[in-house]
């Protein structure tokens, strides 16, 4: 069984040539965008996985514009709008050490280094610097807001999925 891994959202429909508009998930946009890359489609409602071959990339704004070999008209990728980019677990490249996929984090225990657990990461933002990992608490409260930075991640055991940070003051 093959596990797929989502690299971008596609937002919407751009121009009347076939181009899509993706908001990217990945880190490796570079590699992921490329003309000549092959990327499956997840319409929205559908397990269904479409394979496509990317024709042109460009970036505008911040979204990346996307139009498929196979897609050459707006009629053509409309029902794809609100549908994801994924790529299989093959694709995925090895990363250097102390470096994570967002499937590896998200689902992660999240303790204090005291052992107190805190919850688990249900979501990874990326709104500048550094990535910051949303948790959603144990029990009632709202969610807790980690920035990803050496002094508070102190620990990243995603086969155990466990996180061990030190909890700075006025985190919580």
């Amino acid at each position: 069984m093959t596990n797929w891994f989502r690299v971008g959202k596609i937002v919407n429909t751009h121009g009347i040539q076939g181009e899509i508009r993706v908001i990217s998930t990945t880190d490796f946009e570079d590699e992921r965008f490329v003309v000549g890359k092959t990327l499956f489609v997840e319409p929205p409602n559908s397990d269904n996985l479409i394979e496509v071959t990317i024709k042109t990339h460009r970036k505008h704004k911040n979204f990346h514009l996307l139009q498929f070999d196979e897609y050459t008209s707006i009629n053509q990728v409309e029902p794809f709008k609100g549908g994801l980019l994924k790529i299989s677990e093959t694709e995925l490249g090895v990363l250097e050490d102390d470096e994570y996929y967002y499937h590896e984090i998200i689902g992660c225990s999240v303790f204090t280094e005291e052992g107190q657990e805190l919850g688990k990461v249900k979501e990874i933002l990326s709104p500048g610097a550094n990535d910051v990992w949303v948790i959603q608490q144990k029990g009632p409260g709202k969610d807790i807001l980690i920035p990803y930075i050496d002094s508070v991640v102190k620990e990243v055991k995603p086969t155990e999925k466990r996180i061990t940070i030190h909890l700075l003051e006025g985190l919580i």
